[in-house]
């Protein structure tokens, strides 16, 4: 049985190094890190692919918090604040008619749509 896996050693060089007490533990430890640990490669990948989104959301809410700041100032303003209540939530004055119109097939861009007061 030595004889066979002396002959197949010197026919094939790599199992000499293959059979390397040394290189099996590294293959070993490489293969446990890559793949069975808790901390694995893979584990790693989907941590940095949640925290990546997260920073696209905080960079998101950061954005709607400065445009809502805007907005605030902005409704110090009478005239804004008559404005907002007009487009928003289609208030109007009594002697006015409000007619809304809505396109087929076009998407509605931030809830405002196109109307008119008569």
């Amino acid at each position: 049985m030595k004889q066979f896996f002396k002959n197949l050693k010197e026919k094939y060089p790599i199992l000499k190094i293959i059979g390397n007490r040394y290189v099996l533990g590294i293959l070993f430890f490489l293969i446990w890190m890559v793949f069975l640990d808790n901390y694995s490669y893979f584990e790693h990948r989907a941590i940095n692919k949640e925290i990546d989104e997260l920073e696209i959301n905080k960079k998101f809410y950061q954005e709607e918090i400065k445009k809502d700041c805007l907005n605030i100032k902005k409704m110090r303003n009478p005239d804004f604040i008559e404005k907002y209540a007009r487009e928003k939530y289609y208030m109007k004055k009594d002697s006015e008619d409000i007619f809304i119109i809505e396109y087929e097939g076009e998407k509605k861009e931030n809830d405002s749509q196109k109307f008119f007061i008569k």
